[in-house]
């Protein structure tokens, strides 16, 4: 028996990108053109109160604009995608006492939860800084996960979602090596999971939006890809861990929430939150 992700799709696709520049909005739509989920890490006390009225609309007002998204917009920007945290101000982790971090996490929560009308758990250090004390103090304040700014070049999951090191960034020189690779992984590589990270902004200061839209067509609309946001992938791998076996291994009970898909000898199977299976 082997886990797969939802479906039976044997390894997983999502991307990160930080601090919510009005670059996000071009970004947000080659995700939404080839089918790609990621997460957009804001830092709500940034974001722009209105849009400014010269600002026009369509592809030219993206590269005419600076600054960051608006309130309003949020909802509706990353409706396709996950909203997380990156720190009320995008202040120093290492540089806070307990509670002025705890005011960062949760004051950003509390403000992308009232524009999203969704739960936000998610966030990435500000500044890829983090201690084991600020891994204590996000965790008490509700948050799953926490991404890292160390790119590893590896296709697995994390094993401490708290320190989660993404597989590179948009301008790795090993970007599309590690795509042909991550495209290539057999059924024997368990839970196979690829995480792309950056800034948007930084695709129109290094003038290679094409970068990106190559990626994307690169990696679009694969069979055995699940295409999902990082708590998506954290809440499902999480309750992976979570199984229950027999003495044998031969009896699963799945005590989650989570319907959890298996590969077995006689192919793929859902075990629904609560069951108790008999794996073939």
């Amino acid at each position: 028996m082997r886990f797969v992700y939802p479906q039976g799709k044997i390894k997983a696709l999502t991307f990160s990108y930080d601090d919510g520049r009005v670059y996000d909005r071009r970004l947000v739509s080659v995700f939404n053109e080839y089918g790609l989920k990621g997460t957009f890490h804001l830092n709500s006390a940034h974001l722009s109160q209105e849009r400014p009225e010269n600002s026009g609309t369509g592809a030219d007002a993206l590269q005419k604009e600076d600054g960051h998204v608006t309130v309003a917009e949020v909802s509706e920007l990353y409706k396709d995608h996950e909203v997380a945290c990156h720190g009320l101000e995008h202040r120093n982790p290492t540089g806070l006492s307990p509670v002025q971090m705890s005011l960062e996490i949760l004051e950003d929560r509390r403000n992308l939860e009232k524009m999203t009308g969704r739960l936000v758990q998610g966030l990435s250090y500000a500044y890829g800084n983090y201690t084991e004390e600020t891994k204590q103090i996000i965790r008490a304040n509700g948050i799953k996960y926490s991404r890292t700014v160390r790119s590893t070049g590896s296709l697995w999951a994390p094993a401490d979602f708290l320190e989660w090191h993404p597989t590179c960034h948009h301008n790795d020189a090993r970007l599309f090596e590690l795509a042909d690779r991550f495209l290539g992984l057999r059924e024997n590589w368990e839970l196979g999971l690829m995480y792309v990270w950056g800034h948007s902004y930084e695709f129109d200061r290094d003038d290679n939006w094409e970068r990106i839209e190559k990626l994307a067509q690169t990696l679009a609309f694969k069979e055995n890809v699940w295409y999902a946001t990082n708590l998506e992938i954290c809440t499902y791998l999480t309750a992976v861990r979570a199984q229950e076996f027999s003495a044998d291994g031969t009896v699963m009970h799945n005590p989650t929430a989570v319907t959890i898909w298996v590969r077995t000898g006689s192919g793929v199977l859902s075990v629904q939150p609560g069951e108790c299976v008999t794996l073939a």
